[in-house]
């Protein structure tokens, strides 16, 4: 099968864990394609066109499954979970019972420890522009108390919308927080992609949450006026990232949770505009989580990619929908806990179009 993206889907097979790998393709009817591949429901390409019409892929990926299980930049396009982000010390106190995680970031716990991006997934492609993909985390995995039952559903809708519709149910009280870690560039992946700094951001959002220098939150919200963190009109990207703050200084740039602007929680809200003025493309990201975690590639450094593309410092952008950081310790966020009888649902939109 030829892939618009030029992606060898052979490549993507293999057995881990006794389970097999693949890559699935997504395609509307507007000619656009989103490839996947079930070893961490990971985003391998999304090809999208520009303001002449011109297909590029628009997400930093890998070219095969060898370059994924060696860990090369292992959150490209992954599931996170079960909590995405970090959590302090990697310590929780649930039910009255306190929980130990894995410390794989310094102190921190970060995206879950070993995390769903390392997991094989059982895929199920529906229709052309559907997959549905689910796992099973099983009570005590990297320290989380309780099985957790996840079921993921991939949409390529005709008006090049990505939707992620995500729900979990568990027999344990736990903590569930998913998010996609995909890292767009708009100008398209190029054999040495540009960096994201010359596009434009605004972000539907008043506040962020201010971290210290292990990006943990130092406690409640910040107003972003007066402060880098102000997209709420259009910047450059790179106009304020290297700015005189403690908070870019802290982050090397962004990699900050910005507080979506919602009427009501859990609506699908707008959280931000990506705008790449030279090809004309436009990312809009709709979210029915609380915050945003806006981070530009802070760390990854001339990373060689699909195809031989080398991803330099800041080549990209994510926006990865989610509860705040270190909730759990932190009773003045939303809090993201499941009990058993609740289903947990998220859906976030990433929309493309031109202008």
């Amino acid at each position: 099968m030829n892939t618009l993206s030029g992606l060898d889907p052979k490549r993507f097979e293999a057995t881990v864990a006794g389970k097999q790998t693949a890559l699935y393709v997504l395609t509307n009817a507007s000619g656009a394609e989103i490839c996947v591949t079930n070893y961490g429901a990971i985003v391998v390409s999304i090809m999208m066109p520009d303001r002449n019409g011109k297909y590029d892929d628009v997400v930093l990926g890998l070219s095969n499954i060898d370059d994924m299980l060696q860990g090369v930049e292992p959150y490209f396009g992954a599931v996170i979970g079960r909590y995405g982000n970090r959590i302090a010390n990697g310590k929780f106190t649930l039910g009255g019972v306190e929980y130990q995680l894995p410390q794989n970031q310094g102190t921190n716990c970060l995206h879950g420890g070993s995390g769903f991006n390392t997991k094989v997934w059982d895929a199920e492609q529906t229709d052309k522009q559907t997959l549905v993909l689910r796992y099973l985390s099983v009570d005590g995995e990297d320290g989380f108390p309780g099985n957790l039952n996840i079921e993921m559903t991939y949409t390529l809708t005709d008006n090049n919308e990505f939707r992620i519709d995500y729900k979990a149910t568990t027999d344990k009280l736990t903590l569930c927080n998913l998010t996609n870690h995909s890292f767009f560039n708009l100008a398209g992946i190029q054999k040495v992609t540009p960096t994201v700094c010359s596009h434009v951001l605004t972000m539907n959002c008043d506040q962020y949450v201010p971290v210290d220098e292990i990006s943990i939150p130092l406690g409640g919200r910040a107003d972003v006026e007066g402060t880098p963190f102000d997209f709420r009109t259009p910047h450059v990207i790179g106009e304020r990232i290297d700015a005189d703050h403690q908070q870019t200084k802290f982050g090397c740039g962004y990699d900050h949770s910005f507080c979506v602007n919602q009427k009501n929680p859990g609506e699908l809200t707008l959280a931000a505009v990506y705008e790449e003025p030279e090809s004309g493309r436009v990312m809009k990201t709709y979210t029915t989580e609380p915050g945003v975690q806006v981070y530009t590639a802070n760390w990854v450094d001339n990373s060689v990619g699909v195809g031989g593309c080398m991803f330099p410092r800041r080549s990209a952008i994510c926006f990865e929908a989610q509860h705040h950081p270190d909730s759990p310790n932190h009773p003045e966020f939303e809090q993201a806990t499941l009990a058993p009888g609740e289903t947990y649902k998220q859906t976030t939109v990433y929309a493309f179009s031109v202008k």
